[in-house]
C-alpha cells in the first residue's frame, strides 16, 4: 500500500524541458555564440520576429516574437541566426539516444520536451537520476545545451515542476507540498490554461491557484466543457489519467510571407509548395483527403482606403473525392486561389493549406464498376486519378533516391527562409523526408546580415 509520501507515487513521472532549445542548439554548434545574447529568426530580414532567444537575451529583456529591430534597441550587439530546422531535428534524435541510455522515454511531447515513467526503484532515487541525465547530456554535447527537469506524481505536475527553476533547474513536487507550494503561481503559467480558459475560470469565480485547487472534478469538467477538465483536475491533484490515443485529423502547413511575397502570384507559389509538402506527408501516412482548406490572414491598417483592419482572415474550403496525388490536390487549390483573387480585399501576411477529412488507405472501398472508360471511350475519373497517383508515387521515389530537388510538378520554386512545410511545430517533429533541400551541416550557422 502506498502513501502520499511514497517515492513510487511522488516521483512517478520525470519531465525534461530543454532551455531555449533552438538558441541553445546554435550556441552548442557555434562556440563563439556561447554566453552571448542570441536570437533565432525564420528569415534574414529586419522585420522578422524571433522564434527563440537565448537565456542571456531573455535576462536582458528580449522575448520571443520581438523583431530584430526591437531586440537591437535593447541589445545593440545581439547576434541573430537563421533557423535550421533539419539540424535541430538531428540534434533532437541524438539527445533522445542519450536520455534513453539513462531511463526509457515514455513520450516525446515536442522537439524539446520528453516525459519518462519511472519504476518504483528509479523513483526512489529520482533526483540522482536527474543529475545523471544532466551529466551525460553535458558530456555528450556542451555546457550551453541544458535542460530543466521536473519530477512529480503525474505528468502535469512534473511539467509544472520543470518550469519552476529555469534554466538548468531540477524540482520535485510532492503531493504533500500541494497546494501550498503552488499557491502563488499565476493561472496563466499552468500548462493548458490559455487566456480563453482563464476567462472561463474567472466567469466561474476562479481567480487564482487556490480557487482552481478547490474545484471539484465535475466542476472542472463543466468549466472546460469536456472530459479534458476532469483529466486536468486529476493531473493537478496527483491522480493518473491516461491520455486517449489521438487520431490524425489533418495534414497542413502555414507560412508567414516576407513583405515582397504578399502578391497574388507569389502567394499562389507559396500555397502550391505548402500543398505539395502536405500531400507528401499524406502519402507517407497511407491516407487520402476529402477536403482542402486554403486560408489567408491579413495585414494593413484600420482606416486605410481599400484595406481592412489588421487581423482579417479569409478561408475557402472544398470537398474532394478521396485524393492523395499532387495533381488532384493542386487542381482543387487552383479553384481556391481563383476565389481568393476575386474576394480578398486585404494584403495577406500568411497563407495556410490544410488537407483534412482523412480516410485511411485500407478503409477505401473500391468502385463497384472499377475504372472502365466512359461512353465516349475517354478514361474515367478514377482511371485518371489512378494514373496521377502513380506519377506522385514515382516522384516521391525519385526524391528519395536522388534528393528532394530531383523533380517537381510544375516549375521549381523556393521561398526565402526555406523549410517550407518542414518547420518544427508544437507536437510535430518533421521527418527527414519533409525537408525539401539537401541536409544543412551542423556547423553551417547562417548569420543575419541586415
Amino acid at each position: 500500500m502506498t502513501t502520499p509520501t511514497d517515492p513510487a507515487v511522488d516521483a512517478a513521472r520525470l519531465y525534461l524541458d530543454f532551455d531555449s532549445f533552438f538558441a541553445s542548439a546554435e550556441q552548442h554548434f557555434n562556440p563563439a555564440l556561447r554566453n552571448r545574447p542570441v536570437g533565432v529568426v525564420p528569415l534574414d530580414a529586419t522585420h522578422t520576429g524571433c522564434i527563440a532567444v537565448s537565456r542571456q537575451a531573455r535576462r536582458l529583456g528580449v522575448r520571443s516574437g520581438m523583431t530584430i529591430k526591437d531586440a537591437r534597441a535593447i541589445i545593440p550587439d545581439m547576434a541573430f541566426v537563421v533557423a535550421r530546422h533539419d539540424v535541430y531535428v538531428r540534434l533532437h534524435q541524438r539527445i533522445l539516444s542519450v536520455i534513453d541510455g539513462c531511463v526509457p522515454i515514455a513520450h516525446v511531447r515536442s522537439i524539446d520536451e520528453v516525459v519518462c515513467h519511472l519504476l518504483p526503484a528509479e523513483a526512489q532515487n529520482a533526483l540522482a537520476l536527474a543529475a545523471t541525465i544532466k551529466a551525460r547530456l553535458a558530456a555528450a554535447f556542451s555546457e550551453g545545451l541544458t535542460c530543466s527537469i521536473g519530477i512529480g506524481p503525474t505528468e502535469l505536475l512534473a511539467k509544472i515542476a520543470a518550469e519552476m527553476d529555469k534554466p538548468d533547474g531540477t524540482v520535485m513536487l510532492r503531493t504533500a507540498d500541494l497546494p501550498q507550494r503552488l499557491a502563488d503561481l499565476p493561472l496563466g503559467d499552468l500548462p493548458g490554461i490559455s487566456k480563453g480558459m482563464q476567462a472561463r475560470l474567472a466567469a466561474a469565480g476562479v481567480q487564482d491557484f487556490t480557487g482552481l485547487w478547490g474545484l471539484a472534478a465535475k466542476q472542472a469538467r463543466m468549466i472546460w466543457g469536456s472530459v479534458e477538465g476532469e483529466r486536468f483536475w486529476n493531473g493537478l491533484h496527483g491522480h493518473h489519467s491516461e491520455r486517449p490515443t489521438t487520431q490524425k485529423g489533418m495534414f497542413g502547413h502555414s507560412r508567414m510571407l516576407p513583405r515582397d511575397w504578399r502578391t497574388p502570384d507569389r502567394i499562389a507559389i507559396c500555397a502550391r509548395l505548402l500543398t505539395a509538402s502536405a500531400a507528401r506527408r499524406l502519402r507517407r501516412a497511407d491516407m487520402r483527403a476529402t477536403r482542402l482548406t486554403l486560408g489567408l490572414r491579413g495585414g494593413g491598417h484600420p482606416g486605410a482606403r481599400g484595406v481592412r483592419p489588421q487581423g482579417d482572415s479569409w478561408h475557402w474550403e472544398t470537398g474532394l473525392p478521396p485524393t492523395r496525388d499532387d495533381h488532384g490536390l493542386l487542381l482543387a487549390l487552383a479553384q481556391g486561389l481563383e476565389a481568393a483573387r476575386a474576394q480578398v480585399r486585404f494584403r495577406p501576411r500568411s497563407v495556410s493549406v490544410m488537407l483534412h477529412g482523412l480516410i485511411a488507405e485500407g478503409a477505401m472501398i473500391a468502385d463497384l464498376f472499377g475504372t472502365a472508360p466512359g461512353a465516349d471511350g475517354a478514361a474515367s475519373d478514377d482511371a485518371v486519378r489512378a494514373r496521377w497517383e502513380r506519377v506522385s508515387d514515382l516522384m516521391d521515389a525519385l526524391r528519395a533516391s536522388h534528393g528532394p530537388q530531383a523533380i517537381t510538378l510544375g516549375p521549381p520554386a523556393q521561398m526565402p527562409g526555406g523549410y517550407l512545410g518542414a518547420k518544427i511545430a508544437f507536437g510535430r517533429i518533421p521527418d527527414a523526408a519533409d525537408f525539401s533541400h539537401a541536409p544543412v551541416a551542423d556547423d553551417a550557422t547562417q548569420f543575419v546580415t541586415v
